[in-house]
């Protein structure tokens, strides 16, 4: 019997892609996330492929970014940036907007956006 992940709750693929989307558009567009912005690349296409690969795994979907890249090691891979408060709270910003534009179950739309605020908690490292 197989079970069901945030994943297939979500609604799969599309519907992290569309979240992936919708959170660049933030990050890219909000002033109040310039700080984060900076970090990325202007180009944001790879960005947008290896947030889209670690959500669809880390949600339960296909384990696309470990088929890629091997294990995430997040902090690890976030260490050459200056993360603090102030970066996570930016990233959240884009998340949470992106969230709410995405139709879901409120109790799996607070499971997501208490689970990610713990991830981008742990990538603080200055």
């Amino acid at each position: 019997m197989s079970k069901t992940t945030p994943y297939d709750v979500i609604g799969g693929e599309l519907i992290i892609r569309d979240l992936v989307e919708r959170f660049y558009f933030y990050m890219d567009s909000l002033p109040e996330a310039k700080g984060i912005r900076d970090m990325h690349q202007p180009d944001l296409t790879s960005a947008k492929t290896k947030l889209f690969k670690f959500l669809s795994g880390w949600l339960g979907g296909p384990d696309l970014f470990v088929q890629e890249y091997g294990h995430p090691m997040l902090r690890a891979r976030h260490l050459p940036f200056a993360i603090g408060e102030s970066e996570r709270d930016q990233w959240m910003l884009c998340m949470n907007k992106a969230i709410a534009e995405i139709p879901m179950n409120p109790i799996l739309e607070t499971n997501l956006k208490n689970a990610l605020q713990e991830l981008a908690t742990h990538m603080i490292n200055s």
